[in-house]
């Protein structure tokens, strides 16, 4: 039987302690600052292995950050819920646990067959937390033979988790504002896509349609004034006749790409108005309505008009259905838009959720911050569910402004 950490010599406790300042200050990482201590605190100590639980963002689990081989391939795999296992019982009740042998009869301790508790006899837990940072993780020390760990060993832990608590915190910041970084560059991203895409399907629109006609415009009226140099009247007035005609179809071609860039409907009839001409223009297909006419901030109703736009051109393609139910409410602080039809269905598994114009619906709904959900099956329709946050503020100027 072996007693202590092996630190009673007050030099060696303060180069350990040493020791774990300098890890601690290594780097904002969170996996490489806790296999640092896990190496230092083992090395020291002269115990077999060392774990260190952090606390995840949820701060409702505990993740495995750091731990000496072989057991550092297990670094992210294993999870811990709060009160669960002895590890989980010190970050609830942010107390130590100490645990000569015997670790079966102990009421608090759960097995866990990756980290082979069973080949470890003796074991001494503690929280990592300091006064500003709060709870950071817990840190676990085991060995092989019988350990007596005594009040020193104890306080000498809770002040290397006292040290390492700051530095986790700082590295758990850190990473959340690089993982925050990182999610607004893909939201740029998608953003600068999304509106090249739209700026392409109006040039291809322009040039296809409305630069077409005026092309074809051009020669009628050249062949007009040609012929009336002929005195030709009866073929003039004919390509006059055509030349009126595509007038007319670029007029509409040119109102269409306008309102493809902002739908007057929007402003003449609102969101529900919108969304209800929508769909009653679907033919042969019964539009069931049931739509909050409260006006919302308008980069929201834009999306979610176009999200409808494109969602009930699925339905008119592909989905053979009879009716079509359109749903918008809002409460709280979020906006529910909810397209059901009676049509065929489809595997939403098979296509990844990005079929039938499905992943330029998920990028309009995550520009405005929100999600979509689609529910099918063969033979049973389908139901997309979009839901997006609103602030509250910019509701009620919106709803001000349009009174």
């Amino acid at each position: 039987m072996t007693r202590g950490l092996g630190l009673a010599d007050p030099e060696r406790e303060n180069a350990v302690l040493l020791a774990i300042i300098e890890a601690a200050t290594s780097g904002p990482g969170v996996e490489p600052l806790a296999a640092a201590v896990a190496r230092v605190i083992t090395e020291a100590t002269a115990t077999d292995v060392c774990f260190v639980h952090v606390l995840d963002d949820t701060e409702r689990a505990l993740t495995l950050a750091g731990a000496t081989p072989p057991f550092d391939a297990q670094v992210g795999q294993v999870h811990l819920p709060l009160d669960t296992g002895v590890t989980g019982w010190v970050a609830s009740h942010r107390a130590p646990v100490v645990i000569p042998d015997d670790k079966h009869a102990d009421p608090r301790y759960v097995a866990i067959p990756s980290l082979r508790g069973e080949r470890y006899t003796s074991m001494l837990s503690v929280p990592m937390e300091s006064e500003p940072a709060g709870l950071a993780g817990v840190l676990n020390v085991h060995t092989v033979a019988r350990r007596e760990f005594d009040d020193r060993d104890v306080r000498v832990l809770l002040a290397i988790g006292r040290l390492v608590a700051g530095a986790l915190h700082q590295a758990r910041m850190h990473r959340r504002l690089a993982a925050r970084e990182e999610a607004h560059g893909r939201f740029a991203e998608q953003m600068v896509a999304a509106q090249e895409a739209e700026r392409q399907r109006l040039a291809r629109d322009i040039h296809d349609g409305i630069s077409q006609r005026l092309v074809t415009l051009s020669f009628h009226l050249d062949a007009v004034r040609t012929l009336l140099g002929r005195d030709d009247a009866a073929a003039a007035r004919a390509d006059l006749g055509t030349a009126c005609d595509l007038v007319l179809t670029t007029l509409d071609e040119a109102r269409a790409a306008i309102g493809a860039l902002r739908p007057p409907v929007l402003d003449d009839l609102g969101l529900a108005g919108a969304l209800a001409a929508l769909a009653r223009g679907l033919p042969d297909v019964r539009a069931v309505l049931d739509l909050d006419e409260q006006r919302l901030p308008e980069h929201v109703e834009v999306a979610l008009y176009r999200i409808a736009q494109e969602a009930l051109q699925n339905v008119l393609k592909h989905a053979r259905a009879g009716e079509v139910t359109v749903r918008l409410s809002t409460g709280g602080a979020g906006v529910r838009l909810e397209l059901v039809d009676d049509g065929i269905g489809f595997e939403v598994a098979e296509r990844d959720g990005s079929g039938h114009g499905l992943a330029s619906v998920r990028e309009r709904a995550e520009l405005v911050g929100g999600t979509v959900r689609v529910t099918s099956r063969p033979g049973t329709g389908t139901t997309m569910t979009v839901t997006a946050p609103l602030d509250t503020s910019s509701m009620s100027e919106e709803s001000a402004a349009n009174t």
